[in-house]
């Protein structure tokens, strides 16, 4: 093991901040904490899980990813199961598993969360072989995520143009669950939303009480309800009290089989094409992960505001920082 070299992987097209002088300001921090850090920019898809993936060969002490949670899942997926663990330069558009772990936008943090060397074994999530870390959706999740994908521009104003889109259309699907408890049932639903984390990004908490630690996925099942209804859903995502809403149902479970009558879904964020049966695995404790020493129980209305508050000062300072 190179026990203080870290590779870390830039992805230029995440979110919609310049990624100029990034390399060099993170290799000087990171000296500070005695780590030798590489850096290389991605060209196309697969460079982040390919490079990932001969690090952790090579026994280096991590792999940082600069980018989105598509960046994140590309190189998360390359390390899990090794001794190399994952760093997290939150650079995309919601962030939802760096926000998870408590890492925020402000560089120099997160880099010092790295330098800390503060690493703890997190779980994975499996849906037909395909990983997630932070979440696996069903139905709206996946039609947003592929309308997302598909637009030329990045970053949280166009993601909110992408759900406006797509809320007016859509239907609720037909879906079947069976827990590996033996429990089973047949809905109609908006969302089948399987989390490994708390949130989507943005501070969108779809399963508050997620933990990536438990060994256990939450299901959050957002049943069909009204237009209004459903939209009062969206509100409680970013307080915090969505599991109170009445169109709310959540399982957790080690794994489940769900049944749909579409193929289409997303792996924390970026859509796949996926049978008609999947079945969805907890791996515990499978990637080791540089995280936040601080960490605060969740709660609803107080959580999400510390968070924007958080995120707001952060941005400030960027943009100070930018001018200056």
């Amino acid at each position: 093991m190179s026990s203080n070299k870290c590779l870390m992987i830039i992805n230029p097209r995440s979110g919609t901040a310049s990624k100029r002088g990034l390399e060099w300001w993170a290799t000087r921090r990171l000296a500070k904490s005695g780590i030798d850090l590489e850096t290389v920019v991605t060209q196309a898809p697969g460079d982040a899980h390919r490079l990932a993936r001969h690090a952790a060969d090579a026994g280096y002490l991590g792999v940082i990813a600069a980018g989105g949670d598509g960046t994140v899942n590309e190189i998360a997926s390359a390390i899990r199961g090794t001794k190399t663990a994952l760093g997290i330069v939150p650079c995309g558009s919601g962030n939802g598993l760096a926000r998870h772990l408590e890492l925020t936008s402000d560089l120099n943090e997160a880099l010092d969360v790295i330098g800390s060397r503060h690493i703890e074994a997190c779980d994975c999530g499996e849906a037909n072989g395909v990983s997630f870390f932070c979440t696996f959706g069903l139905g709206f999740d996946a039609a947003v995520s592929e309308k997302f994908a598909s637009s030329r521009r990045r970053g949280p104003l166009n993601y909110l143009k992408s759900v406006i889109l797509e809320y007016t259309k859509f239907k609720p699907e037909e879906f079947e669950i069976e827990t590996d408890n033996g429990y089973s049932f047949k809905f109609k639903a908006f969302i089948v939303a399987v989390c490994n984390a708390s949130q989507y990004g943005n501070n969108a908490f779809i399963a508050p009480s997620a933990s990536i630690r438990d060994g256990l996925l939450d299901i959050t099942v957002v049943h069909s309800g009204t237009p209004l209804s459903r939209a009062l859903v969206g509100v409680d995502l970013f307080t915090g009290l969505i599991e109170r809403n009445i169109l709310i149902q959540t399982l957790r479970v080690k794994s489940a089989k769900i049944r749909t009558t579409s193929n289409k879904a997303h792996a924390d964020g970026e859509p796949i094409t996926i049978n008609n049966e999947i079945k969805v695995d907890c791996i515990p404790g499978d990637l080791l992960i540089f995280t936040n020493e601080k960490k605060t129980p969740f709660r609803p209305m107080i959580t999400p505001l510390k968070y924007f508050h958080r995120d707001f000062w952060a941005r400030l300072r960027k943009l100070f920082e930018k001018h200056s």
